[in-house]
């Protein structure tokens, strides 16, 4: 059954901010989202933040450059993956000075994409010992071309790899276990996610502003998401050692690669597993407008660059039957899924999770999504049938482009700022109304 016949429009306001949920059966709407980069500053004593259902108070933790993902051991200590390649370690509420060693190079190009993605714990981590993270790796055949305002244009490919933690400061064993053929001098995300039955789910996205539509990038194309033989624009499913299971949908079928799970995406930022489903959830970048949440379906192609409700680089809109915006109505195409929730304009989706600590009474059951180019935290108020009601922004005075988002062990939740000088932020409930 679509999607659409399950879930209509709903639109409530909250403070100033217009807060809009819908999904394609009904008319897109603009809301008022705050953009922009924000600051390379955080104050740094703790702020209190919030609104009368749920106050907290941002406490942050600094010295990062550009953090991108973060991840919990067992013994409470944070891992910390650098854009710059930099595994770190929080370690009782401060960060360790010295890196964690022999993780492999990274492309560190000008854009905010360039180097190491993400990072997991294997979920026997207790046993083995073993660390994952996606990084781009560089190309040995490609030769980088000197940019005008300083550093190289290079070509990386997205890597699936692991090492084995010392406990102190060193990974040993460290080795590529998938190295895929998505290709790209431009923006391409990889992340990773472990189901509970052990396999990784690993999203690659298309470079975002090729030369077909509007950009610059010399290599890649928005259409390798739609490739079966790429993996460029798509989720791969892998088991823990980078081989392919046995059961992927497209295991034997002729032109396809293996590991793809699913097909049709953008650029995926945040991945969960729905907590009471078994779900897999996507969020991910539209171009000018059209971010999306999608329920992730084994087999299925998710549109893009073929549907969208998103506007091209060039301004010209998605090829599906219904076109694409608001005053198109709904883009659609034969074969290809709806988005669950979708945001014009777009909000530029990061981590995301669905809490269910008890820290937070007013956020349990409900989706928490980074925002980068709005500068929010974007929390989506969910019903007892797990459909979503309604809005609201948080965080929008510290103008922080929130990238990861994760639920820690102890029912906190915590946060990496997509900033140069980037921070974790642990994020604890606030119970006096007169804190300050």
């Amino acid at each position: 059954m679509k999607r659409s016949c399950l879930l209509k429009c709903s639109i409530a306001t909250f403070a100033t901010l217009t807060l809009i949920v819908f999904t394609p059966a009904s008319n897109a709407q603009q809301g008022n989202v705050t953009r922009g980069d924000g600051p390379d500053t955080l104050p740094d004593s703790p702020q209190v933040l919030g609104t009368g259902s749920q106050r907290f108070r941002v406490v942050p933790i600094k010295g990062f450059f550009r953090p991108s993902a973060l991840a919990f051991l067992p013994n409470g200590d944070i891992l910390v993956a650098e854009r710059s390649g930099a595994l770190r370690i929080v370690h009782n509420g401060a960060l360790d000075p010295q890196p964690i060693a022999n993780m492999p190079p990274v492309v560190r190009g000008p854009s905010r994409r360039f180097g190491l993605w993400d990072v997991a714990v294997h979920p026997r981590f207790a046993e083995n010992g073993l660390i994952y993270f996606t990084y781009l790796k560089p190309d040995p055949t490609d030769k980088p071309l000197a940019q005008a305002g300083g550093g190289e244009d290079q070509v990386g490919t997205s890597v699936l790899a692991r090492g084995r933690f010392d406990g102190a400061h060193s990974l040993t064993d460290v080795k590529d276990l998938f190295v895929s053929n998505a290709r790209t001098n431009g923006f391409s995300v990889a992340r990773l996610l472990f189901a509970p039955d052990g396999k990784i789910f690993m999203s690659i996205g298309v470079p975002l502003r090729d030369k077909a539509h509007g950009g610059s990038n010399r290599v890649g194309t928005a259409e390798q998401a739609q490739e079966p033989g790429s993996h460029a624009g798509k989720i791969l499913r892998l088991n823990d050692d980078g081989t392919v299971p046995s059961d992927n949908p497209f295991v034997g079928k002729p032109g396809y690669q293996p590991e793809i799970y699913a097909l049709g995406f953008r650029d995926p930022l945040g991945m969960i597993i729905h907590p009471q489903t078994g779900e897999l959830w996507e969020v991910e970048h539209g171009p000018q407008g059209g971010d999306e949440l999608n329920i992730v379906k084994a087999g299925r192609n998710y549109g893009w660059p073929v549907i969208s409700y998103g506007r091209a680089y060039t301004g010209e809109l998605s090829k599906g039957a219904g076109g694409t915006g608001p005053e198109l109505g709904v883009p659609t195409a034969p074969g290809m899924e709806e988005p669950f929730l979708f945001w014009v304009p777009v909000i530029a989706p990061g981590g995301m999770i669905l809490y269910t600590g008890d820290k937070f009474p007013a956020w349990k059951g409900n989706l928490l999504i980074g925002g980068m180019a709005s500068t929010q935290l974007h929390h989506v108020v969910m019903n007892q049938r797990g459909l979503p009601v309604r809005r609201e922004a948080l965080m929008t005075e510290l103008k922080q482009r929130i990238r990861d988002v994760k639920q820690g062990p102890d029912g906190l939740v915590y946060l990496t700022t997509d900033h140069e000088a980037g921070a974790l932020l642990r994020i604890e409930p606030v119970l006096d109304p007169s804190a300050k």
